[in-house]
């Protein structure tokens, strides 16, 4: 090899390493998205039992709207990580079976009501080139849910019998998503999704010290609509 073509070599090299660094450099690696989650439930429960319950006695949540916020790191070009949650919505559960429990009633009736915080953490893996516009993605992940603020309703307790207080377990199960990012300029975004969970809790009713228990997977699954900011 000459020195000219040595030098000219050396020169390109340089050139491409330098244009790569500047590109890892310069790539935006961090997003925030803020949008809203729309949270239907196909709520499946045993039925209640304890003392002075009938055959039949069930429950199911009605759906929920809140604010949806996550921060997303990209790993390479086609994986990322995902930290999501929604700001805890107050969820009501009905009464589901009888249309009265004695003379009180049941069916339809808003019995119990609870917050949840439930953040998902996912591996997503982006189909396409990043500098494509339209990018869909499929992840898998952990959800964690913690419910607190459980509520017996004046309906609630009055099938119950008393005032009753309530307990539901802490769940953890697996997650999944499915959506599409379009980019609208180099650091803005939106963002649509579906997502499904697996949350199981154990709710125990306390009425004044007689127990009721039913088990709940609760089913949730969201359609995500957001905006994102990358940096």
């Amino acid at each position: 090899m000459t020195v000219r073509k040595g030098k000219i070599l050396f020169a390109l090299t340089a050139t491409a390493l330098a244009t790569g660094a500047y590109a890892d450099e310069d790539r935006l690696n961090n997003s925030l998205r803020v949008g809203a989650y729309y949270i239907w439930y196909d709520t499946t429960a045993d039925d209640l039992s304890g003392p002075y319950v009938p055959a039949g006695v069930n429950i199911k949540l009605k759906n929920v709207v809140t604010a949806y916020a996550a921060y997303v790191r990209k790993l390479t070009d086609h994986f990322s990580v995902e930290l999501a949650f929604g700001a805890p919505p107050l969820t009501k559960t009905v009464g589901k079976g009888p249309a009265t429990l004695g003379s009180v009633p049941y069916n339809g009736q808003t019995v119990v009501t609870a917050r949840w915080l439930a953040p998902s953490l996912l591996l997503n893996y982006n189909f396409f080139e990043d500098s494509a516009p339209l990018r869909p993605f499929i992840g898998a992940g952990i959800n964690y849910t913690k419910f607190y603020s459980r509520q017996s309703t004046a309906a609630g307790n009055a099938a119950t019998g008393g005032p009753t207080s309530i307990s539901l377990t802490t769940s953890v199960g697996p997650a999944v998503t499915l959506g599409l990012v379009y980019k609208i300029t180099r650091h803005f975004s939106v963002h649509a999704s579906v997502n499904a969970a697996e949350v199981d809790s154990d709710l125990v009713a306390n009425t004044a010290g007689v127990i009721r228990k039913t088990h709940i997977s609760f089913g949730p699954r969201a359609l995500v609509v957001s905006a994102g900011y990358s940096f």
